[in-house]
Order: structure tokens, then C-alpha cells, then sequence
């Protein structure tokens, strides 16, 4: 096993654990985008999981394995993260599935309709502070003062093998996979899938891709070790965030697994978010679109080849669509 925790093994340890509360999502192959581009065109529709994306995975993942690890009663104080979207609603729906109780923080700043779809799911939604920093000192108190379990939302091989569990799939229903490009930001996505990717079929391409502004693991990869950055707004949202100052497991495997990186502008998130709704009925986050942007930004010359693209979300609101289809110019 490599330093980084993330091993085949551990991939498949993944998908046994997560087999009953999470969807093994279809793989379609788009027929308006593979004439476009000459290409087979596979999307990865993880927009069909019970919370509406991937993190789903890694949650059960984590918390099935700590119940598997420590027993359920090591777990009688409760699960706790901080998350604006998607990871929020994952622990919560994940936590009440396998009966544990789950703290999810939020700052004052989170609008009110994702307070309360987390607090649907049975979680306590705790708001706190002016900041997602502030919320995630809430975590540590919860975490030293009531023995809280922290699910983090990416540095962990836990939550990573979880998410890997996509690249299994995408193995066993295209096995001649030429590429995948999947949407990059702390790491846990592109980390998992390229593991389990690179273990079966090394020719398979990696390609990552981050916003053009505010993309932390772009500036750490470059850098060589973690480095912060200013979070920016994007349509891409939840590809903002810093990578943490102590990141043991990602920022390595990223490194590791992924053959090329590709930024993608705001104008090019847009574009892709409204063809992916007009041409495939597919509603999804600027995340989510973020593999179709780069091949058109970038012009990627993927004639004759199998390109996976990972539809990792669907979690935006119309107002957010309706900037994205003037950002178009459609």
C-alpha cells in the first residue's frame, strides 16, 4: 500500500461497504457531443445519487468503516464536518442511514433552503460564525469537548476510496477507457478515480481540471506543498476551497495518478452547463461541467477516443443557471 492509504484492495473494501446506500450510477454515451467531437463521449451521471452527487461515496464509505473498525458505540457521540453543499448533505444523509447522529456547521452566511435540506435529512444544522472558518472551529470544539468524529470532505483514504469506487465502475463498463477528466479540487474525486483507473488500465489519461481563479490545488501542485489561496466566486463553486495546511493523503496521490491539468474560465463553465442541459437533459452544477469546458476551451483533440466525463453534481438553482445562460450568451 502506498503512503497515501489508497490501494485497490481498499477500493474494493470501498464498494462492498457502500454496496446497499449508494446508486452504481449509469455510464451514457452522449450521442450529440461524440459527433461533435468525433469521439465516444461517456458521462458518468453521479447526478443520480440519493443527495444528487458523488460525495455520497466517501461519506458511507467513512462512516461505514469507522462502524466496521471501533463498533457503533464509539460513535454514540456523533458524527460532525462543516460544508456549504454537497459533503454537508452527504454525512447527514449518510449518518442517518446508518443511525449515527450528525452535527453539520454552517456560517450565518448560508442561505436558508440548504439549512433546511440538511436539517431534513435529520442533522442538526449548527450556524456559527461569519465564515466557513469560523464553522470549522465549531467542528474542533465539538470534536475535543463532546468526542465528535470528524468526516472530513476529502483528505482521508476513506473518503477517497469511497469516491474511487466511480473509477471501478467506469472500468467495468468501458474497459478500453482512453481518458476521464474529472473536475478537481481538494483531491478526492481525481484522486479515487485515478487510483482505481491507473491500477487497472495504466494507458488510461488522467486529466484534471480546476477553475482558472482561486484553484488551491493548482497553486500546492506547483508549488510543491499546500498553499493557500483566495476563494473567488465561480459557477464552479464547489471547486473553491483551500486543500488544508496539513494535507496528508491528496496533494500526493493527486500528484501520482493525474498525467495532465487543465484550468477552465467562467465564459467556458457556462457554455458547457447550458449544452449538457439542451443537449442531454443533464441540470448540473458548474462542477459538474467543468470535463465538456475543458475540451472545448482547450480544443482537446480526442477524435476516435473513449472519453469519460464526470457529472459530478446537480445541485445549482435556476437563478444560478440563469447567469450561466447569459454568461453564455444563450
Amino acid at each position: 500500500m502506498h503512503d497515501h492509504g489508497v490501494s485497490l484492495e481498499a477500493l474494493y473494501q470501498a464498494r462492498r461497504r457502500i454496496a446497499d446506500e449508494v446508486v452504481r450510477t449509469p455510464l451514457v454515451r452522449s450521442a450529440a457531443l461524440s459527433a461533435r467531437f468525433d469521439a465516444d463521449i461517456l458521462l458518468k451521471l453521479e447526478t443520480c445519487q440519493p443527495t444528487g452527487a458523488f460525495k455520497l461515496r466517501g461519506a458511507v464509505n467513512m462512516l461505514a468503516a469507522l462502524i466496521e473498525g471501533r463498533g457503533r458505540e464509539a460513535l454514540a457521540a456523533g458524527v460532525v464536518t462543516a460544508s456549504t453543499g454537497n459533503h454537508g448533505r452527504a454525512v447527514a444523509h449518510a449518518a442517518a442511514r446508518l443511525g449515527v447522529p450528525a452535527v453539520i456547521c454552517l456560517s450565518r452566511l448560508v442561505p436558508a433552503d440548504k439549512v433546511a435540506a440538511i436539517e431534513a435529512l435529520g442533522a442538526e444544522a449548527r450556524r456559527v460564525g461569519a465564515s466557513q472558518d469560523e464553522a470549522f472551529e465549531e467542528v474542533e470544539r465539538l470534536v475535543n469537548e463532546r468526542g465528535m468524529t470528524l468526516i472530513p470532505p476529502f483528505d482521508d483514504p476513506r473518503v477517497v476510496t469511497g469516491q474511487g469506487t466511480i473509477g471501478l465502475e467506469l472500468m467495468e463498463d468501458c474497459p478500453g477507457l482512453d481518458r476521464v477528466i474529472v473536475g478537481l479540487s481538494g483531491g478526492g474525486l481525481l484522486g479515487g478515480i485515478g487510483a482505481a483507473v491507473k491500477a487497472i488500465r495504466p494507458t488510461c489519461r488522467v486529466t484534471g481540471v480546476s477553475l482558472s481563479r482561486g484553484a488551491a490545488m493548482w497553486e500546492s501542485l506547483k508549488a510543491g506543498h499546500p498553499v493557500a489561496v483566495e476563494e473567488v466566486e465561480s459557477l464552479g463553486d464547489s471547486l473553491g476551497g483551500g486543500i488544508g495546511r496539513d494535507n496528508r493523503c491528496t496533494l500526493r496521490l493527486v500528484r501520482e495518478v493525474m498525467d495532465d491539468h487543465l484550468q477552465v474560465s467562467e465564459v467556458a463553465i457556462a457554455a458547457a452547463m447550458v449544452d449538457l442541459l439542451e443537449h442531454e437533459k443533464c441540470l448540473v452544477e458548474g462542477a459538474a461541467a467543468v470535463g465538456l469546458a475543458a475540451i472545448t476551451e482547450h480544443g482537446l483533440d480526442v477524435r476516435g477516443q473513449r472519453v469519460a466525463l464526470i457529472l459530478s453534481g446537480n445541485a445549482v438553482s435556476l437563478s444560478t443557471l440563469d447567469r450561466a445562460r447569459v454568461l453564455a450568451g444563450r
